[in-house]
């Protein structure tokens, strides 16, 4: 039996059939707020964490894990201002993908990211220092996309 390829189309539509994504009421600005805060608090024990480890630590599974929940919990953040929740992490990623085409994120990347994360959660297979290396720079770019988006949309809320 032949493998189905993991496009973002093939993704986002079975999350929909699953129904994956819920449709708020409203959007919860102090539930948006929460989560950007708590995004914010997490990068920066990121950067303090890489910045300390020496690439022979063990501890590049945390770092790379912390860093992957950052990404995760902006980008929930930000979808919250499209009035949906998402029930699971990849549903999460090709939300974005295919509802906001303007970031230019990269599907691949997304799903390659969560897939290092989920193989040391639930495989035993914990990342490493060259791991976090090749997604270090696009993961930063990606949350301080978000950063400003959700900073932009805020201020735009709070105008209404």
């Amino acid at each position: 039996m032949r493998k189905e390829e993991r496009t973002h189309a093939s993704i986002f539509q079975k999350c929909t059939n699953e129904g994956s994504f819920r449709v708020l009421s409203e959007i919860d600005i102090d539930l948006i707020q929460t989560l950007y805060n708590i995004a914010m608090r997490d990068l920066k024990t990121v950067k303090k964490w890489s910045a300390q480890t020496g690439e022979k630590d063990e501890d590049w599974n945390i770092i790379l894990k912390a860093g992957y929940d950052v990404l995760h919990c902006i980008t929930e953040a930000f979808i919250y201002f499209d009035k949906i929740k998402v029930e699971r992490h990849e549903c999460l990623f090709v939300h974005i993908i295919e509802k906001h085409p303007e970031l230019d994120f990269d599907w691949n990347f997304l799903d390659r990211i969560r897939t290092v994360r989920n193989r040391s959660i639930y495989y035993g297979r914990p990342a490493t220092y060259e791991d976090w290396k090749s997604i270090e720079f696009q993961l930063n770019l990606y949350i301080n996309t978000l950063k400003k988006k959700v900073e932009e949309k805020k201020s735009g809320e709070k105008k209404k």
